[in-house]
């Protein structure tokens, strides 16, 4: 994986693309990451394990309810419910 600034990636865009082809390109903006560029195939190869992943959490989730094992929920709670999922999927993403 090459590391580049986003200098050089905006002027040497060209470049950028061809190395993307072959490997992911970092761009950092003052020594910071600040994006990732694939190629459409690596793209399209991680988007088709994150579909089969939600695919496979819903399937247990559809399991869990036909085997009765669900919470009910009242509308004033769902707020409340929304806020706890999007805490736990952000401290998901932290840990990786």
């Amino acid at each position: 994986m090459q590391n580049v600034s986003a200098h050089d990636a905006k002027a040497r865009f060209g470049q950028l693309l061809e190395t993307a082809r072959r490997e992911p390109v970092v761009i950092e903006r003052d020594g910071r990451a600040v994006a990732v560029v694939v190629s459409k195939e690596e793209y399209d190869a991680l988007n088709a394990i994150k579909l089969q992943q939600l695919r496979a959490e819903i399937d247990l989730g559809l399991a869990d309810l036909e085997r009765g094992a669900c919470t009910d929920y009242e509308a004033e709670d769902l707020p409340t419910l929304a806020a706890r999922i999007k805490a736990a999927g952000r401290e998901q993403l932290a840990k990786k």
